[in-house]
């Protein structure tokens, strides 16, 4: 059951991330991008106190593989203006 949620809300975010991007103010595609990345800085603080430092940078790293996903959706869908 959760697997299946987290699948939905991923398929959800995605989409939404589409629709902000295309979005005609040029920041609206940002919104998703910066919470995740905000949220990244959460992974390695549910880490242990003695944990090594390359730990929580390699956690802090793996929370932000949605930011760059939304980075890289944005730039794709982002829609070309002519200069």
């Amino acid at each position: 059951m959760f697997h299946t949620i987290m699948k939905l809300a991923f398929l959800i975010g995605i989409l939404l991330q589409i629709f902000l991007s295309r979005a005609e103010r040029k920041w609206a595609g940002w919104i998703l991008p910066v919470i995740s990345f905000l949220f990244s800085f959460l992974y390695p603080l549910n880490m242990s106190a003695g944990t090594a430092v390359w730990k929580a940078f390699v956690m802090w790293g793996l929370g932000n593989i949605p930011t760059f996903i939304y980075v890289a959706i944005h730039y794709a869908c982002r829609p070309k203006r002519k200069a």
